[in-house]
């Protein structure tokens, strides 16, 4: 899931970080990120950079792009691979079950980026936002541990809402690199996503984004560790959405960004309740 910088402070595509930029504390997510437990925060980091990296490679039209993503897909199907990327999921594989069928699928999604592959209805972004937002959730659950069965599914759902609101926020600059990303059957109900003329699809397209995130409201819960952080990420990213309703639904043309006093007011508010929390007396049960 691509994401830019917007904070002060930041996670991978599907995660997270600026175009252009693999360094995690760029992101909307940085906040977030910096409450996971120590022993497991630089690993996170290291993912996001792997995952960060294919994405910039396959935006930026890197003429390696291609030869690095099918490495990666090697190395899932425990084939020869030897590049930056590939070494340091050998490495994360000896302490973590890294789900090999995710990074293949999150390939996938690098290479529908790499064909400029048409989306034609909503069921196929649906299928994309799968292949490069869910498969992160599904890879994050699986480092961070999980408490129930369906806790990967859950954050497969939560990755899904974070790559479609990468999608609206991110028209504009998507355009300029040659790259829609808003199914064809949707711009032919609403007309193109042109600036001042897109506001009913913007809307159509944020209550998508926002059923995915209550479907998956107790995601990050599942966890067995980060939970605290990885629910702020969520708190975090899911207010691009509202700030695009705040700026007039594309009225102007250019990525919406969340000012820093907000992200700074929500963090607050999240923290202040998490010390509520671990404050209150835990009750003995009969």
């Amino acid at each position: 899931m691509r994401e830019q910088s917007a904070s002060s402070a930041p996670l991978p595509t599907g995660l997270g970080g600026s175009r252009g930029s693999s360094a995690p504390d760029a992101s909307t997510l940085a906040p977030g990120l910096r409450l996971l437990p120590e022993d497991v925060r630089s690993d996170i980091y290291r993912l996001y950079h792997v995952l960060r990296t294919l994405d910039d490679l396959v935006d930026e039209d890197q003429p390696d792009a291609e030869q690095r993503v099918h490495a990666v897909e090697c190395w899932a199907r425990n084939e020869h691979a030897d590049t930056p990327e590939s070494h340091t999921l050998t490495d994360l594989s000896k302490r973590y079950p890294l789900p090999a069928q995710a990074f293949l699928d999150f390939c996938q999604g690098m290479r529908h980026d790499i064909e400029r592959a048409v989306i034609y209805t909503e069921d196929d972004l649906e299928l994309y936002c799968q292949q490069a937002g869910g498969t992160v959730g599904i890879m994050l659950a699986h480092i961070l541990g999980t408490t129930r069965p369906d806790a990967a599914t859950q954050m497969a759902t939560l990755g899904r809402a974070v790559q479609r609101t990468n999608i609206i926020r991110d028209i504009d600059d998507d355009l300029a690199h040659g790259r829609i990303y808003i199914a064809r059957t949707t711009i032919e109900r609403f007309g193109p996503p042109t600036p001042g003329a897109r506001a009913e699809l913007i809307r159509e397209q944020i209550a998508r984004a926002d059923h995915l995130y209550e479907q998956a409201a107790n995601a990050t819960s599942l966890l067995a560790r980060g939970q605290r952080g990885m629910k702020l990420c969520a708190i975090l990213y899911r207010e691009i959405l509202r700030q695009i309703e705040r700026d007039g639904y594309g009225q102007r043309a250019g990525r919406v960004v969340v000012p820093h006093w907000r992200e700074y007011l929500l963090t607050a508010k999240q923290r202040a309740k998490l010390r509520i929390h671990s404050a209150q007396p835990r009750q003995d049960t009969a």
